[in-house]
């Protein structure tokens, strides 16, 4: 299976509460960029799994404008920005094998993202993920490994 873990892209920060916090214009441009560089990659995603929180699920309102509908996606309310990532790549995990899943996006927030990398890669460190930043992990029965990590800044580079 190919996880591709995804920052929501820039946020403002007017808003009454985190949950609520809209994606800026260079939120819009970024997750744009990103989902060009994510169909250069796959021509399709098996399951999206998205945040509850605005900003996630405006980002991918932005992605899905670039790639076939899934043949399922959800929202997790288990990969919030305070969530635990252990459940969270259970979740995760469970969802893809349950969809028969090969190729797996989520859509969420730092700073659980980085530690989801943690646990679905034995012995790397959490990394930052910058905003609408992917990561790419293949995962099959030995583990994880870590492909890539794309930012916009690398694109516009």
């Amino acid at each position: 299976m190919q996880l591709f873990l995804m920052r929501h892209g820039e946020a403002g920060f007017d808003a009454p509460s985190d949950r609520e916090r809209m994606l800026s214009q260079l939120g819009r441009t970024q997750s744009n960029a990103m989902a060009n560089w994510l169909t250069e990659k796959v021509s399709s995603v098996d399951l999206v799994i998205v945040s509850p929180y605005l900003r996630a699920q405006q980002t991918w309102q932005e992605v899905a404008k670039h790639l076939p509908e899934p043949s399922k996606w959800l929202v997790l309310d288990d990969i919030t920005p305070s969530g635990s990532p252990q459940i969270a790549v259970d979740a995760i995990l469970a969802y893809a094998e349950h969809y028969q899943a090969k190729k797996v996006l989520v859509i969420a927030h730092m700073p659980i993202l980085g530690y989801m990398v943690s646990e679905l890669v034995a012995g790397m460190e959490p990394p930052i993920f910058a905003t609408s930043a992917i990561a790419s992990i293949e995962r099959n029965e030995h583990g994880g490994h870590f492909d890539l990590m794309q930012t916009p800044a690398q694109m516009s580079a």
